[in-house]
């Protein structure tokens, strides 16, 4: 009998001895970032692309969706596994385990607390995270707090290896696709307003005084010319401002924008700008009647089938106000 007791004795006392082994910090380091920084990288792209997205739209909620989903996976991996399988990702692979004090398996509850109190080893500057350095059973502020401590466990049967690589390879495509998401959902879209933005700028200005500005002995070439710098639904009330000036006797009608700007109410889009002109010209075919003008415009611009800008519509917000040119 006391043989058997003597075996039985020897045969169980390494198991709580290798149990109550304290684990490593670079383990738990190693663990600590296979656990979150990869989900921290997909969650801080996610949440960068919806900032940037607009406001109101869709693509703001779709990645803030994304980031929500991320978050609630690594909620799981750090409070739900440890409670009902013992480990997380990060600490089967290097075999460590959150115990109680008592050597106990931890719950939901401790392990949620802990996860807060980890905020004392971040506020500390960084001083709890480095005390199981020097702490005699590699407690850190938040073990402190909870009751708990970080112990070396056989590994799962499992290889965790193949496990831990696979999730890693699915983060990094998960990522990728945000990336790629977010190009094409606000990156491409914003540099091709950018793009209608600068092209509207530098060329509406022209586009306008080659519209307003005539000559009467061009006047046909002039009036043609400007037809073509219209859209095909504004090109009717064009031709009737035209044949009004005919009717009523023309003379020599010349504009040119001194200030103008690109408006963001309405919105810009790819294919539609507004800008808010202030003009400046002269009225008149000789010099004795030569008359200044001004005038102040808004004008819709839309993009052709060709890829050019045309004025789809203009309004006049300021009347061409006439000053004598000469006497």
């Amino acid at each position: 009998m006391t043989a058997v007791l003597d075996v039985t004795a020897t045969i169980s006392e390494p198991e709580p001895t290798a149990e109550v082994r304290p684990a490593s910090w670079g383990a738990r380091a190693g663990a600590l970032a296979l656990d979150i920084l990869p989900a921290l990288g997909v969650i801080a792209t996610c949440v960068v692309l919806a900032l940037t997205a607009p406001f109101d739209g869709w693509v703001r909620w779709l990645f803030t969706a994304l980031a929500a989903v991320v978050f609630v996976l690594t909620v799981v991996n750090r409070l739900v596994l440890p409670a009902v399988k013992g480990w997380t990702l990060g600490r089967a692979l290097f075999g460590i385990a959150v115990r109680r004090d008592d050597g106990g398996t931890v719950g939901i509850g401790r392990l949620t607390v802990r996860e807060v109190a980890h905020l004392l080893d971040t506020l500390s500057l960084f001083v709890g995270w480095l005390w199981p350095l020097w702490d005699r059973r590699r407690r850190t502020f938040a073990d402190m707090v909870a009751g708990t401590r970080v112990v070396r466990v056989p590994r799962p049967r499992r290889d965790m290896r193949r496990v831990v690589a696979g999730v890693l390879i699915a983060t990094m495509v998960a990522s990728g696709a945000v990336v790629g998401l977010g190009y094409a959902l606000i990156f491409r879209e914003q540099r091709a307003l950018d793009s209608a933005r600068e092209q509207v700028a530098e060329q509406g200005p022209r586009i306008v005084e080659q519209m307003l500005s005539y000559h009467v002995d061009t006047l046909v070439d002039d009036f043609a010319r400007a037809q073509t710098l219209t859209t095909d639904g504004y090109r009717p009330q064009l031709i009737d401002q035209q044949q009004a000036v005919q009717g009523a006797g023309p003379v020599n009608n010349e504009y040119w924008a001194v200030n103008s700007a690109v408006l963001t109410d309405p919105p810009v889009t790819v294919n539609r700008v507004s800008m808010l002109l202030a003009m400046q010209g002269q009225r008149g075919t000789n010099a004795e009647d030569m008359k200044l003008i001004t005038a102040t415009v808004q004008v819709d611009f839309e993009k052709a089938a060709d890829g050019q800008w045309k004025v789809a519509n203009l309004t006049v917000l300021k009347r061409p106000m006439m000053n004598a040119g000469g006497g």
